[in-house]
């Protein structure tokens, strides 16, 4: 490759997922002397033999800067960094048009109002959004796409697919409305939350039930106000399931993943908890398996148990504090919890309603059940196959042995 660039001059190089040779030498679990880092060594030396008069520029592209050789980085061979981010609102729009090229899109669509509404969207979930909504409009016979389709895509892409097809029992029905009316309730409730979208019982990806919101724009820090606000959120669902069906289920084992994941940042990471201004993270968000595995933890096991005992308080207080905050509109959550098992799917505005009237003032408009699909064609070609039929000797099934 380095020879064909030579020859090619001037020109670029570009080497895609340059951590699957350029991975931290010695750290490998059973050795280090294998082909990645024999063809890491001769990746070096060729770039050692580059000159600035050679007019051959090389680019590399990787998820994992964290487990590269720092041999790599130093100056002479990839000497610049570049960090490509998700894309803001702007930049959004402008994927969005690249794509919507492909797509006959409906008079009155604005792209911009998409990207508002998709805030830590890759360029690829973005692409995607367009796809599925283009599916979405052939399915309904449209000509082009629309607005609705395109917020449906959105949700399909971020929350997963509606599964309507799944039989749901009518108590586990039940459970998930007043679990999503906790989560929805408290959302709205309190100051430092992003905004409610929409909450449904609809089966969606694999969740029995969801409770989206979406931020009001692009963010890249999170405050102490806004995590434990998130926390009191998560705790909700919990709390109104037991509040109302007098049992719980294992409905909340998400939540309980993503609550105590935010507390232990917080206190390990964050600085936010009576630990103070001391980092006990052990290692980045990824984990390089050897090199995380051979490292010894920088605290002791006295320590260990006060961050244990801290991420509990800040749990426990969340939890207490969203269990104030239901007791106070019991009604509410009722109202909501029933209105779900009605309507399947609320907006925003209709649980504001019922938090400010008792009721909702605009109900929904429940949308008809599609025609049924025409029966399979029954032409020879198109022949369902026959049921296999297991064949046995001429003297029948063979008798059950005896006890």
């Amino acid at each position: 490759m380095f020879e064909q660039g030579k020859k090619s001059a001037p020109g670029l190089m570009f080497i895609d997922e340059i951590d699957a040779v350029g991975r931290h030498r010695g750290h490998g679990m059973g050795g280090g002397h294998d082909e990645r880092e024999q063809t890491l060594n001769q990746l070096l030396v060729e770039m050692d033999g580059f000159d600035t008069q050679e007019g051959v520029i090389i680019i590399a592209a990787t998820n994992r800067p964290d487990v590269l050789d720092p041999a790599l980085l130093r100056p002479g061979r990839f000497d610049r960094q570049v960090t490509v981010s998700l894309p803001d609102v702007k930049g959004r729009e402008e994927i969005l048009k690249v794509h919507a090229k492909k797509v006959k899109v409906a008079e009155g669509v604005d792209l911009g109002v998409l990207a508002r509404g998709t805030p830590g969207y890759s360029g690829a979930e973005l692409a995607n959004v367009l796809n599925e909504a283009a599916l979405l409009a052939a399915r309904k016979g449209l000509k082009a796409v629309t607005m609705r389709e395109l917020e449906e895509a959105r949700d399909k892409v971020r929350w997963g697919k509606e599964r309507r097809s799944m039989a749901m029992s009518e108590r586990e029905k039940t459970s998930t409305a007043w679990h999503e009316a906790g989560h929805a309730i408290l959302n709205v409730l309190l100051e430092h939350t992003s905004p409610l979208h929409k909450v449904t019982i609809i089966p969606r990806g694999p969740y029995l039930g969801a409770t989206m919101y979406l931020p009001e724009g692009d963010k890249y820090s999170t405050q102490q106000k806004e995590a434990l606000d998130l926390l009191a959120v998560t705790m909700g669902g919990r709390i109104a399931e037991e509040m109302f069906t007098n049992d719980i289920s294992n409905g909340a084992a998400g939540d309980i993943r993503q609550a105590t994941s935010l507390a232990r940042k917080m206190v390990c990471e964050w600085g936010m908890s009576s630990l103070g201004m001391i980092s006990f993270a052990e290692g980045g968000e990824h984990v390089f398996l050897a090199r995380d595995l051979s490292r010894p933890r920088e605290y002791s096991e006295a320590t260990a148990q006060q961050i244990d005992a801290e991420v509990k308080r800040i749990i426990d207080e969340a939890y207490a504090r969203a269990q104030r905050k239901l007791d106070e509109r019991r009604t509410a959550v009722e109202v909501l919890a029933k209105a779900l098992l009605e309507y399947e799917t609320l907006d925003a505005s209709h649980v504001k309603e019922i938090l400010e009237h008792g009721e909702i003032k605009n109900p929904p408009i429940v949308e008809a059940a599609p025609p049924p699909l025409p029966p399979p064609p029954t032409d020879s070609a198109h022949q369902p196959p026959e049921s296999i039929k297991p064949e046995f000797p001429a003297g029948g099934l063979p008798s059950p042995a005896p006890a």
